[in-house]
């Protein structure tokens, strides 16, 4: 089974969540910070999950020209925004408070009754947005991370580094996705020219999941792995127990 330590990208162990949030908080801080000193304005990318949680929390309380920043969702479920599993939602509960409410929020759902049907009018929204200066990510028991399902209708599209920013993703019903599997999902070629992309692990579950990601085997049985075999991509994995 492959060595964490002999990857590509930093793999960074934290002593809990609180640690990993922390860490993360400032440096995603720091980044944001440094595009609007450079640029004007700043771009953050984020999934949703419980792991994710306390970071957000403690980033909403940066001391940043939130106005100045857009936070990008990285994929949603095609649920409302008050209907259970909504990433936007969980996203306004958690990041979007206080100072952090004032960000320019972009969201990945569209009226149409199907992601495929709303592809095009997201994807403008989409392309009207700089490459993102930091992408928050996760990762499921199934080796997919963003909505790269594995085997998922839309998949190849997902995982292309050219065309589309943004995919519609129909992934086969398991434990994993839950009764959604309809999706909108930023592209590989959306998250690779980010600034820093971070994978946000927590659990031994996660761990396992991971080490089956670095195993040989197709892209398309793990996505993940479409991230961890590019040494060139700014990745840096961070778990905690």
């Amino acid at each position: 089974m492959p060595c964490l330590a002999e990857t590509t990208h930093p793999f960074t162990i934290h002593a809990d969540g609180a640690a990993m949030a922390d860490l993360l908080a400032d440096r995603i801080r720091d980044d944001l910070s440094r595009a609007l000193l450079e640029r004007g304005r700043a771009v953050l990318a984020v999934s949703g999950g419980s792991t994710p949680a306390g970071l957000y929390q403690r980033l909403a309380e940066a001391s940043i020209d939130w106005s100045r920043v857009t936070i990008l969702l990285v994929d949603e479920r095609w649920v409302d925004f008050d209907a259970p599993g909504s990433n936007a939602h969980f996203i306004h509960d958690t990041l979007l408070q206080g100072g952090a409410a004032k960000a320019n929020f972009v969201g990945l759902k569209a009226a149409a009754e199907t992601p495929l049907e709303a592809l095009d009018e997201v994807e403008a929204r989409v392309a009207e947005i700089d490459p993102p200066d930091v992408v928050v990510l996760g990762m499921g028991a199934d080796g997919h991370t963003a909505s790269w399902f594995p085997r998922a209708q839309g998949l190849d599209t997902a995982l292309s580094r050219t065309g589309r920013r943004v995919a519609a993703v129909q992934a086969a019903q398991t434990d994993v996705t839950g009764p959604h599997t309809l999706r909108m999902t930023l592209t590989l070629g959306a998250i690779a020219p980010s600034g820093r992309i971070v994978l946000m692990l927590s659990g031994a579950g996660k761990r396992d999941a991971l080490e089956r990601a670095l195993q040989d085997g197709p892209v398309a049985d793990q996505p993940v792995r479409a991230l961890l075999r590019d040494p060139n991509l700014p990745l840096e994995v961070h778990w905690t127990e």
